[in-house]
């Protein structure tokens, strides 16, 4: 059974800092592309950056490129999301998602909000 969960999400001020986690179970962490998604109040739910399988190979949105940054423990199951100099437009639930035997298996989510 697939399971993702998220952890680490909060309350930060612009600026600020915030690292979430995702620990995952069920396959074969290790060959499995990660994904990190948001959606906030009104809007669709986005990609935010995806972790390859290769070491170090990672991808971003472009509303986020140079202040997030993607990792991943193969050892330990989990995916990481540090993000820095966060803006309130930041603000939305942050989940973690797999591709896995041709379905999308998702988190419950951690919220995230940036505010003074």
């Amino acid at each position: 059974q697939v399971q993702l969960v998220e952890s680490g999400g909060g309350l930060v001020q612009p600026g600020g800092p915030l690292r979430l986690s995702c620990v995952a179970s069920g396959f074969r962490f290790n060959e499995y592309k990660i994904h990190w998604y948001r959606q906030a109040p009104g809007k669709e739910r986005e990609l935010v950056a995806a972790s390859t399988t290769a070491a170090g190979s990672s991808n971003y949105a472009e509303s986020v490129k140079g202040r997030f940054t993607i990792s991943r423990d193969n050892g330990k199951n989990t995916v990481f999301l540090q993000m820095n100099s966060l803006k309130p437009e930041d603000t939305a639930v942050y989940y973690c998602n797999v591709e896995w035997r041709l379905r999308g298996y998702w988190g419950q989510g951690t919220q995230v909000t940036v505010s003074s």
